[in-house]
């Protein structure tokens, strides 16, 4: 069952984020279907979130989207090569969001070998947000998607993962944030060899 809007607009994203775990995430681009199920994510928590791009009500053409009603997509670019998915959260101008860190690649994967390169399925082929968004081919061009059309898309399998078999930690790659880096707003399934990083 496809993710409904209701799902996105919620008010606590760190509950999404860590519900997102087990839910599998698709792309349909240029008729080809490919995803796999979320192991790894993380939320950022709007204007109060010195780690998020909308903290203190920051707006710019890169954050607009952000203040979007929750169930879009929010694409964008870092270190010039890798655009990283996020599913912005909460009502209109919340700017809520969570990064799509890793999936375990489920359908398409021969695409995925392609666009990443691969002669062989192993574990970094989608583990970390760059290569996961290269292995599902979201790019810039799907800013401000709308996550219940069919393009990109989550579906809900009824996968239940037991709360022992969830780990939750810190944020990577935020340490400019201050105290906020040390949140524990970052979620992954222990023992998933596709998870970035295991600690």
């Amino acid at each position: 069952m496809k993710l409904p809007k209701e799902f996105y607009t919620r008010p606590d994203v760190v509950q999404i984020a860590r519900e997102l775990l087990g839910k599998h995430v698709y792309t349909c681009i240029d008729g080809i279907i490919t995803g796999g199920m979320v192991v790894e994510t993380e939320a950022y928590a709007g204007e109060n979130d010195k780690a998020c791009h909308a903290h203190l009500n920051r707006r710019t053409q890169r954050t607009q989207i952000m203040y979007s009603e929750g169930g879009v997509a929010y694409v964008y670019l870092v270190y010039g090569i890798y655009h990283l998915f996020n599913i912005i959260t909460n009502k209109q101008d919340k700017a809520d969001a969570v990064l799509i860190r890793a999936i375990e690649p489920e359908v398409g994967v021969e695409e995925m070998l392609l666009r990443r390169g691969f002669e062989n399925i192993k574990p970094n082929l989608t583990a970390g947000p760059g290569v996961t968004s290269i292995a599902l081919g979201i790019s810039k061009k799907h800013y401000g998607e709308d996550l219940t059309g069919n393009t990109i898309w989550l579906e809900d399998k009824n996968i239940v993962l037991p709360e022992q078999s969830i780990a939750t930690g810190p944020r990577i790659g935020i340490d400019y944030a201050g105290e906020d880096a040390l949140l524990p707003w970052r979620f992954w399934v222990k023992g998933n060899p596709w998870v970035s990083r295991k600690k």
